[in-house]
């Protein structure tokens, strides 16, 4: 792959490290407990919508996102697994020299307490255990990257810190509370936000297995991979009758425009199969989690 000529350290290559890209599936899970408690809020007439809390917690997600990719850039190149002649991802800053190693520590410092700083204040909205949820956030984002990712446990992380977490913590500090629907959406949007480990692993499969990175798709094989990307789209949609059964039938119905895309991607990756191509697929497949996250905020609130 041809290398870009980047500046050391200038914004192209901080923007270049923060992976502009990613930060959908830092917006989804909360765009989502955003509208599960918009739609709600009738059922709790004394408690008043805080949208402080929404954005702060928009805010925090999309910085601790910037983190595990600074996190990520920096400890897989120390690892050597960011070998920049076998790479069939997008480039690494790091890798590639565009941000030096002394650099990067100190933006992952300075992300990791900007993170802290943001999420602070959420307090406020839901007690001292909100500085527990800060805190695990945060040990789990170097964790995946520096041993969890290695022995297939990044998709179980993605379910819990891009699904659960995320959407019941952003509900949870609007009335303290977490209902049966909104664990099954947290669910959910974990699955959907799943399908982009999937296929980004599915991508490096021979690579990761040379490095000694055992992802979940090294473990089970690529059939079963594909029937796992597949579920990743059908099992949220099963769960959205959950919203049928609460009375929002949109959020059930307008899912299903993200199913079919979903499974359109799903076909590409079998005709693609290997190589740098998948890419489009990785791209492809970011669009179809943002679709999802904006037909289920849409079918909630109409």
């Amino acid at each position: 792959m041809e290398t870009v000529e980047i500046k050391k350290n200038s914004p192209r290559a901080w923007l270049l490290a923060a992976r502009p890209k990613t930060l959908s599936g830092a917006a989804v899970p909360v765009m989502i407990g955003v509208s599960l408690a918009l739609a709600d809020a009738e059922n709790y007439v004394d408690d008043a919508f805080s949208w402080v809390a929404a954005v702060l917690c928009l805010l925090f997600a999309f910085i601790m996102q910037i983190d595990a990719n600074f996190v990520n850039d920096f400890f897989d190149y120390a690892k050597g697994t960011d070998d920049t002649a076998t790479r069939l991802g997008p480039q690494r800053a790091c890798a590639q020299g565009w941000v030096s190693l002394e650099a990067m520590k100190k933006a992952i410092a300075f992300t990791t307490c900007l993170a802290c700083l943001v999420g602070l204040p959420l307090v406020l909205y839901g007690g001292l255990e909100m500085v527990l949820v800060g805190l695990l956030c945060v040990v789990f984002c170097f964790l995946y990257t520096t041993h969890l990712s290695y022995i297939g446990m990044g998709d179980v992380l993605v379910l819990v810190f891009f699904g659960i977490v995320p959407v019941c913590i952003t509900y949870y500090l609007q009335y303290h509370t977490v209902t049966l629907q909104v664990f099954l959406a947290s669910v959910a949007c974990g699955f959907v936000i799943d399908a982009l480990l999937l296929v980004n692993n599915f991508r490096d499969r021979d690579t990761d297995r040379d490095a000694g990175k055992n992802t979940l798709v090294v473990r089970i094989g690529e059939q079963a991979t594909l029937s796992f990307y597949l579920a990743a789209g059908v099992v949220p949609c099963i769960i959205g009758l959950v919203f049928w059964f609460n009375g929002h039938v949109l959020a059930f119905l307008l899912p299903l425009i993200y199913l079919v895309l979903h499974v359109s991607t799903l076909l590409k990756m079998k005709r693609i199969w290997k190589g740098r191509e998948l890419n489009e697929c990785l791209g492809e497949t970011a669009r179809n989690i943002f679709i999802y996250g904006v037909l289920v905020s849409l079918g909630l609130l109409l």
